[in-house]
């Protein structure tokens, strides 16, 4: 699918980096076995795409970036964090779909 290439997956060497030049975006902090976290992949796709250009979508793998789960205390999986200009603005938790998300973004745009 191409807009799955609109989310991009982060580490410690470029997060920082990233986040700052983004403008408004969503990070998704994720796990491979976490099923709620899959069943999100889907609909991040979708609105990355929607949102080109307004918003950026990255993922951030806690088993292998544990560092960053730690700094911005996820505990539970998925996790969503929003950051403007380098700041995070807003952290939820759990399943939601397109409409749902839509409304938690739509604040910030």
């Amino acid at each position: 699918m191409a807009s799955e290439t609109k989310i991009i997956e982060l580490t410690a060497s470029n997060f920082d980096t990233q986040i700052k030049e983004s403008g408004f975006c969503l990070v998704d902090f994720w796990a491979e076995w976490c099923g709620p976290c899959r069943s999100m992949n889907p609909v991040l796709s979708k609105l990355a795409e929607q949102l080109e250009g307004t918003v950026k979508f990255f993922k951030v793998n806690v088993d292998e970036e544990y560092e960053l789960a730690a700094r911005y205390n996820i505990q539970a999986i998925p996790n969503f964090v929003f950051f403007k200009q380098g700041e995070k603005v807003e952290q939820f938790l759990g399943y939601h779909n397109a409409e749902q998300l839509m409304t938690l973004i739509k604040p910030y745009i």
